[in-house]
């Protein structure tokens, strides 16, 4: 089960893809799990040589939530390799790049990860151009089905 941010890719042209283990609680765990997450409204910064997640919304697993009534848009913290830091750290410099969430999932040995991407907002005309891409695909597929 992958939780993933459609809107990212619509407003974002992604450069690079990093993925970054994310500091949960249990009930935070579980509610993803059960796909009771949102990262449309997330975004990424590095602060104090430490990258966050803000705005992603987790929704409070409800058997747990009257023993832990956590916040579900609480700051999140990701987990990096150093190089991978600093390299990113390098790049947010350059002018109209950012870092956005884009996929949430589980790895193999099941643990929590999330897809962050290097990205430069898209203007108008891109988007534009990306629908009438995608439907003249999807028309083309749909003509020539096999």
């Amino acid at each position: 089960m992958a939780i993933v941010n459609r809107r990212a890719r619509h407003e974002y042209h992604i450069l690079e893809t990093f993925e970054a283990g994310i500091i949960l609680t249990g009930p935070e765990v579980k509610s993803i799990r059960a796909g009771q997450a949102n990262l449309a409204e997330g975004h990424c910064i590095i602060r104090n040589g430490r990258v966050l997640l803000i705005g992603c919304h987790i929704s409070p697993y409800k058997p747990a939530y009257q023993n832990n009534p956590a916040d579900p848009a609480r700051t999140k913290e990701l987990l990096l390799h150093k190089k991978e830091l600093e390299r990113l750290l390098g790049k947010l410099k350059e002018k109209g790049l950012t870092l956005v969430p884009l996929k949430l999932y589980f790895n193999a040995r099941n643990f929590a990860k999330l897809e962050i991407g290097l990205a430069r907002g898209k203007k108008m005309h891109d988007k534009r151009q990306d629908v009438k891409e995608r439907d003249i695909k999807r028309d083309l597929q749909r003509r020539y089905k096999v």
